[in-house]
């Protein structure tokens, strides 16, 4: 995405007719109105990383990036509060880090693509706040089509805090060496099991690591032995590109990586990526 275009004038939006669309998207024209209004508010002026962060494209501007919370392809269905940008921000450590893991993969022929970094305290409150409305399971054919949306939270594959706060934490997938971030997708159009094989599930640009990324499901965990030869192997290349430099994986999650020696072990940082 470029830069906003922000209107001076009021932003008065256009709720579609109450009688005949359902009460959930109603809600969702509200929140992008309200997200509309709060950019406004902000003007043109573009928030800095805490102190001690960087922005990767600035180190490391061949690494895709395909930041999910700032669109529409994710578990919630729309924009996370506080990813006002589809930017990978990261401590300067974790960021340097991915440097090294990029070098090695690309003598390999793949490159890096990032899904998610630092990630806003507000946008983990979004995410408990989502799940505590079980009527708004607009995506859960794709995310987590074998679990109640009630289970997501008790079972830790939701939290009140995210290592993804301290910046340190990346979301991430190996892609051929060229290739771009996946094709765009949005409400409304098809949804399919995370966990189906590849050639039928999201047309994600990722190699084929035996499910979708933010699949919530057993088959996402990184040593799952139900998985195929090809896409355990896809995996452990990952998983030891990553551990060289030094980043340690969480293992319900093939995509989740945590830099071992963070320099913010203790802190959830909260400014929105802009």
């Amino acid at each position: 995405m470029g830069s906003l275009g922000i209107s001076r004038e009021p932003f008065t939006p256009a709720l579609p007719d109450q009688q005949n669309v359902p009460m959930m998207v109603i809600t969702r024209v509200l929140t992008a109105a309200a997200a509309a209004l709060a950019l406004t508010a902000c003007g043109n002026q573009a928030a800095e990383p805490p102190a001690g962060f960087t922005r990767l494209i600035d180190v490391a501007p061949d690494i895709v990036q395909e930041i999910r919370y700032n669109g529409e392809h994710n578990f919630v269905g729309r924009p996370v509060i506080g990813y006002d940008a589809p930017e990978c921000w990261l401590t300067d450590e974790a960021a340097r880090a991915l440097v090294q893991v990029q070098e090695n993969v690309k003598a390999n022929g793949y490159s890096l693509k990032v899904y998610d970094c630092y990630r806003p305290q507000r946008a983990v409150t979004d995410f408990v706040e989502w799940a505590k409305d079980p009527a708004d399971d607009l995506t859960r054919g794709e995310f987590y089509p074998r679990l109640e949306k009630d289970q997501l939270f008790p079972m830790g594959l939701i939290a009140a805090k995210s290592g993804h706060s301290r910046g340190s934490t990346v979301d991430v997938t190996l892609v051929p060496l060229g290739s771009k971030a996946s094709p765009q997708w949005v409400v409304g159009d098809p949804i399919v099991d995370c966990a189906a094989p590849v050639e039928v599930r999201f047309a994600d640009t990722s190699i084929d690591m035996g499910t979708g990324f933010d699949c919530f499901d057993p088959l996402a965990a990184t040593a799952s032995p139900g998985i195929t030869a090809e896409q355990k192997d896809n995996r452990q290349l990952l998983l030891s590109a990553m551990q060289t430099a030094g980043f340690v994986n969480l293992p319900e999650e093939w995509w989740h990586y945590t830099l071992a020696n963070e320099p913010f072990p203790e802190t959830f940082f909260d400014t929105p990526i802009q």
